[in-house]
């Protein structure tokens, strides 16, 4: 029986990343994966919603090229295309994660592996069960998407958001359940292809884990300009298909009809299933339960990505991939929380990392802000994407940066410069005194940090 120096179970973001960093780092490495290399992010998440908010992006180019002077006679968009578009752009990079394993001579087993003890996994596949040891096991099982136990999701009229990715249908009008990420993503991409699209979330404002009122505020504003409508406080008590049409009914009464009905609620935690009762890993409603060096209260288990809970973003996972493989090879390394950022690529994209002036606050931190329009910056004017600001928060005391939000164009190219500054404890004057390229982007991160300096140029601001 082969024997390796560390089993990843899963193949997604952190378990892939890992494996990586563990083979480079001259470990025997073994993969396992029941479904496709890449996991949630690259087949089901991240990569194909944003291959088919780029088709929206251009058709929306495309609608609006005479403000830019161009003339188009005649337009349309082809569903078959829009959907082939997003196929061929998760088989590349598929193919590029299977060829990143197999050049680092990563062994990997396709089929659905449960742990039997802390050395051994038994993989089911599809020509029979075989076992596989390792001196070192890092469970990184992902998450997907959460049901609604009294909703019966069909896949044709209700659907998941695994469902609506391979939908190859452009609806007439549709409920989005939930104002997390994943539903204010599908409600831009299906209002810009003309779909009537209604947002129902049972919180008080979208996005509820967004912790900057003023951003969450602006944003629900900006999806009701473009048409979207916008209900919070709200809780869909049923949904019944009847006659090809799907009939929501909310708390408050009302009745929504609608050609589809999108569910998403959030992700569930692939705990279970995989055998961590044979072992006694310590679980926490779903969530395994790791210390700062990923390591379970079983010896040399390890977990890492959604699993574990927390911010469920696949940067997070790659990273704690890293840092697990570091440690295993006996690097004196642990995951640092503190600068996370995060991104929804809405139209215009959200981003934050670090406090927001609330929480600083909570945390008995005094602070100082600044903020800048986009509609005072010259290369936003210049793409016709003035709407949102930046927003940096820092201490009173010594003007160190711990915060900051974005709404607006490419907010999540522009929150890394501000994701740098927090990680390396840079100051509000480091950030200004930085000569920025004009006309970009990014200068309204520098005069943002100007702000409460004083020395902003491009607003006027009152003294």
């Amino acid at each position: 029986m082969e024997r390796f120096d560390v089993i990843f179970l899963g193949a997604g973001s952190g378990g892939y990343v890992g494996a990586i960093r563990a083979a480079d780092l001259g470990k025997k490495v073994c993969i396992i994966e029941a479904r496709e290399l890449g996991g949630t992010c690259l087949n089901r998440g991240c990569i194909p919603t944003k291959a088919l908010l780029k088709s929206a992006e251009v058709f929306h180019t495309v609608k609006d090229a005479k403000t830019f002077g161009i003339n188009v006679d005649a337009y349309s968009f082809d569903v078959n295309g829009i959907y082939s578009w997003k196929e061929n752009v998760v088989k590349k990079l598929v193919s590029g994660v299977e060829y990143l394993l197999k050049s680092r001579k990563v062994v990997i087993k396709k089929g659905r592996g449960r742990i039997i003890d802390n050395e051994t996994i038994e993989v089911e596949t599809p020509e029979g069960k075989e076992i596989v040891q390792g001196d070192n096991i890092v469970i990184a099982t992902g998450s997907e998407p959460a049901m609604i136990p009294t909703f019966k999701i069909d896949g044709k009229n209700v659907l998941t958001s695994d469902d609506a990715l391979n939908l190859r249908e452009i609806p007439k009008d549709i409920v989005i359940i939930g104002a997390g990420a994943i539903g204010i993503e599908f409600a831009t991409f299906y209002s810009t292809f003309g779909t009537k699209v209604t947002i129902v979330e049972m919180m008080p404002q979208v996005v509820p884990t967004l912790k900057d009122k003023k951003v969450a505020s602006y944003l629900q504003r900006i999806l009701n300009k473009k048409g979207i409508e916008v209900k919070v406080g709200a809780k869909i008590e049923s949904v019944e298909v009847k006659d090809g049409k799907v009939y929501s009914t909310l708390s408050t009464g009302e009745v929504l009809e609608s050609e589809k009905v999108l569910v998403s609620i959030g992700r569930k935690l692939n705990s279970d299933n995989i055998g961590l009762e044979n072992i006694g890993v310590n679980v926490d409603r779903g969530r395994i339960v790791v210390d700062e060096y990923l390591r379970t209260n079983v010896k040399n288990v390890y977990a890492i990505g959604d699993v574990i809970g927390g911010l469920l973003l696949a940067h997070k996972a790659m990273k704690e991939g890293e840092v697990v493989a570091e440690i295993i090879a006996g690097e004196n390394k642990k995951m640092d929380y503190r600068v996370v950022p995060w991104a929804i690529f809405s139209s215009p994209e959200i981003a934050a990392c670090g406090l927001t002036e609330e929480e600083a606050k909570e945390q008995g931190i005094e602070v100082v802000t600044g903020e800048f329009p986009f509609s005072a910056n010259g290369k936003a004017v210049s793409m016709n994407a003035t709407d949102g600001f930046v927003k940096v928060v820092a201490k009173k005391e010594d003007k160190v940066i711990i915060g900051a939000q974005i709404i607006g164009p490419e907010a999540s190219v522009m929150i890394a410069e501000l994701a740098l500054a927090i990680q390396n404890n840079l100051t509000l004057d480091d950030v200004a005194d930085t000569v920025h390229t004009h006309p970009t982007l990014p200068e309204a991160v520098m005069e943002a940090v100007k702000v409460p300096l004083g020395s902003v140029v491009h607003i006027y601001l009152r003294r």
